[in-house]
């Protein structure tokens, strides 16, 4: 348990499109070339919500008011250990978009995100977000990139 991570994930949402960041910027990186929300590891004595806010300011340099609690995803990579997520949307927010160091920015339409390079496990959370899923818990299996198993609430989703 020692090696688990913690994060946050925030989706921003305005006028029908998520912010997105494409990981593109960064040697090793974990998520390079997927499309993703912004966010990051937990700080000592962060609370989710602290966290998703100091990442969003970091990474796009908005400030965010009342994000809002969806879930909580646990991924198990056979190459990256454990991590628990814990994931927000928000469509308040204040300031400029800047530019981030660990990918390119960009306001996608919601509708076109599932064509963009993305974690399979990523799309299963993100029909709970359109579908407009109450608070859920999602556990996310990994062999390499390939998605192995789903669990939805205690139940096995068909992958």
């Amino acid at each position: 348990m020692a090696d688990a991570k913690l994060t946050s994930l925030l989706y921003l949402e305005r006028d029908g499109k998520y912010l997105m960041l494409h990981r593109v910027k960064r040697e090793h990186d974990e998520n390079a070339g997927k499309w993703i929300g912004v966010g990051g590891k937990f700080e000592e004595g962060e609370s989710p919500e602290e966290c998703v806010i100091r990442e969003a300011r970091e990474e796009t340099g908005l400030t965010v008011s009342s994000p809002v609690p969806r879930g909580i995803v646990t991924f198990v990579s056979d190459e990256f250990g454990t991590q628990y997520m814990h994931l927000f949307t928000a469509d308040r927010f204040t300031g400029t978009l800047l530019d981030c160091d660990e990918g390119e920015l960009a306001w996608v339409d919601k509708s076109r995100v599932p064509d963009l390079p993305l974690w399979e496990g990523d799309r299963v959370f993100l029909r709970l977000l359109s579908e407009g899923a109450p608070f859920f818990l999602l556990k996310l299996v990994y062999r390499g990139d390939t998605l192995t198993r789903a669990v939805l609430n205690g139940r096995e989703l068909t992958i």
